[in-house]
């Protein structure tokens, strides 16, 4: 699932945040980001998803 996340996050970036997050503030900032083009919408669904499994790790740890 996290590979699938990070690809939708790259090709849409609203539905890798989506997924990651649900409905809130987090898909709300990616769209508005997106729209202002893909790169950035990109960027910030990576950075998003990542930093969230990366609290996950250390929430397991």
């Amino acid at each position: 699932m996290k590979f699938t996340r990070i690809l939708l996050g790259i090709l849409l970036p609203p539905v890798g945040v989506y997924l990651t997050f649900g409905f809130g503030t987090t898909l709300l900032i990616n769209i508005l980001l997106t729209l202002l083009g893909w790169l950035p919408g990109s960027i910030h669904a990576l950075w998003a998803i990542l930093k969230h499994e990366e609290q996950a790790n250390q929430a397991s740890s």
